[in-house]
Order: C-alpha cells, then structure tokens, then sequence
C-alpha cells in the first residue's frame, strides 16, 4: 500500500511527464546505492514459481508478465525495473538518431477510465545511446527485449534502413527485438503494416537478423508489434504476412486511437490511448490471431491489464506473455506480486500444471 497511500498522491499532482521522469531517474540512481536493488526485490520482488516459467522463442522467461515499451525509453532503469517482479521487459522504442518527440503536453492521465492518453513521438537518446548503457549491464535477471522504429524524418520508403541500424547497433545487446509498426505518434508509420510495404520492411529485418546472427554466432528472435485500429480482414492480411516472413512473433497490441466510452476531459487530445479501455479489444485480436494461426506463432498480449483475471483472459485467449504499463502508474509496483499470485491461482484452480497448458485454452 505504500504507492497507493504515499507516491501516488505525489506524483499524481505533477505534470505526467515530470512524474514519469521521476520515476525513471529514481530508479537509475537506487541501482547505484549499494543495497537498493536487494531491498527493491525484497518489498516487489517475486518468488520462483517453476509453473510459471517459459522458454519461447529460445530465451527464459522466469514471468509471463512483463513491463511493455515506452516506460523506459533509453534502457536507464533496467536494473531498478528487473527488480520488481517483472518476468522480462522492453526498452525503447528506441531510432537510429536521437529526437526530441512530439510537443508538450503530450502525455495525459485519464483517472476516471484508468487509462493514458501519450503522443511522444519516439523520443529517446538513440541507438548508439542505448547500446552503450546495455553493453554496460553486467547482469541481468531477466530478459531485455528493444523495441525499434524509425525517425519522424525517414520516409516509409527508407524505413528499413532505420529498422536495420538499429538492429545493427544494438543486437549483440538485446535479448529480443520488437519491430514496432504501430504507434499512431509517428506520421505514417502504421501505413507500413499494410500491403506490399510489410513484406518488404520484414524481408529487410529479417535479412538483418541473419547477418548479425551469423556475424556474432547466435540467432536472435524478432517480433511485430501491432495496431489495434484494424478490421478483421486487415488483420487477417498482416498475420499472414507475418507469419510467412520467418519472424518469432507477434505483440498484440499497441495503443489504440479510438475514444469509445471515456469520460474524463482528456478524452479529446490526440494519441495512442492505453489502459483498460484497451482491454477487450486487445483480447478480441489476440483470440483472431491464436484461431489464425493455430497457436503457431507466439503471442505476447498487451491492453489493459489491470487485474490477474485480465491477464488469464489474454492467456487463455492465445497470449503466451503478457505485458503492462498503464496498470504500473496507476497500481504501483505492489502489482507485479499481485498478478503473479493471483495467476498461479487462477492456473490452480482450472487444474493447470503449467501456464502453457492454459495458453489458448479458450479454442480448445
């Protein structure tokens, strides 16, 4: 209880960019004190569960939940966040340049829907930056992925190009990497989700991977991350698309751009909304594609996870992970032992030896 009864009253009188830089430099200097990060598994950290482990896609997963792209844009608080109760994390998204994002404001609380409206615009530090503080990380206790774009300047025709130096800079650091098609923040960008451009951007990062693959002595995978902002047959198209490119798989989904239902005064700003109004619809699409693909290609669901039973949902819907992040700056870091509690649970009480015996069991 303490964010609920002391951080988050604080920071939710700062601006919301303010508070999230707190958060974030906060964390990069507890990891520089010695016994912080002890101390930060201690109060959020979770305990070994062997039920809910995985091995997808040749990397260990001690947790199915994990922190999504976006909080920690320059890999600055890996350590501080590996250690409270994440089972992996993204860092990014991250370009080969450096650049400063959209205007501010462009971040916004919506308390009353529990959810966040963001424009950032990729801003981060960029490629070579990031390399740099993963190349520094001694240890880690759980899996890095680096979710990857282009710069606002690049046209989609010279996308790929971004999308290969980036993977270039940065592969012998990251676990995974994220092809990241789908934030609406980024004029255009989503339009490489459809048609020939997919193909062509993915044959490009693929043709990638393998070069560094060959270059360094060890395969990587790649994922695509999507838009929810999709029609059933577009849908259908990009998976098909996705799953003939040779990628490890998919993350299901970005923000949406859709404002069904939201009360709160920010409802209007312009962005990608998150939260738990996201939740059903990132479900629904995760479901289309597990029913697709026949559990083929992995799934890491993301969308409005609030709750343990939110989680399952995505679960047993076609997710093998799950990701959060709106549910952090509202819950604290108290919900990383929540949902990871409550899952096991959930897995017991269905009769679930292991959380992969509940992954798509909604088609079964």
């Amino acid at each position: 209880m303490l964010y609920r009864r002391l951080g988050k009253p604080i920071f939710f009188k700062l601006d919301p960019e303010q508070a999230h830089h707190l958060v974030i430099g906060g964390l990069h200097r507890s990891a520089q004190i010695p016994g912080m990060i002890p101390l930060l598994r201690k109060m959020y950290g979770i305990s070994g569960d062997s039920r809910m482990s995985s091995r997808l896609f040749g990397v260990d997963f001690p947790s199915p939940i994990g922190l999504a792209a976006g909080l920690d844009k320059n890999a600055e608080a890996v350590k501080g966040f590996s250690s409270i109760g994440f089972g992996f994390m993204e860092v990014g998204t991250v370009t080969p340049l450096a650049q400063p994002g959209n205007p501010k404001p462009r971040l916004f609380r919506l308390p009353s829907d529990e959810a966040l409206i963001n424009r950032m615009g990729f801003n981060n530090l960029g490629a070579e930056e990031m390399a740099k503080r993963l190349a520094a990380l001694k240890f880690r206790p759980v899996p890095i992925g680096v979710n990857i774009g282009k710069n606002k300047a690049t046209p989609n025709e010279e996308a790929h190009l971004d999308y290969k130096k980036c993977i270039a800079a940065l592969y012998p650091y990251a676990d995974f990497f994220v092809v990241n098609i789908s934030s609406p923040n980024t004029p255009d960008l989503r339009n490489l989700q459809h048609g020939n451009e997919l193909a062509l951007l993915l044959e490009a990062v693929m043709a990638e991977m393998k070069s560094q693959a060959e270059r360094f002595g060890a395969e990587k995978a790649v994922l695509v991350k999507i838009a929810p902002d999709v029609s059933p047959q577009e849908l259908e198209y990009m998976i098909n698309t996705i799953s003939r490119s040779g990628v490890s798989g998919v993350i299901a989904t970005n923000t949406t751009l859709a404002r069904d239902g939201l009360s709160h005064v920010h409802a209007g700003e312009t962005g990608g909304l998150s939260g738990k109004p996201l939740q059903k619809k990132s479900t629904e699409i995760i479901s289309q594609i597990y029913k697709q693909t026949g559990g083929k290609l992995p799934i890491i669901g993301s969308g409005g996870i609030f709750t343990a039973e939110d989680a399952y949902e995505k679960i047993k819907a076609g997710a093998s992970l799950v990701e959060i992040y709106t549910a952090l700056i509202y819950e604290g870091p108290e919900i990383n032992r929540k949902l990871h509690r409550q899952l096991g649970e959930l897995l017991r009480k269905d009769g679930y030896r292991h959380i992969s015996e509940a992954v798509g069991a909604d088609h079964r």
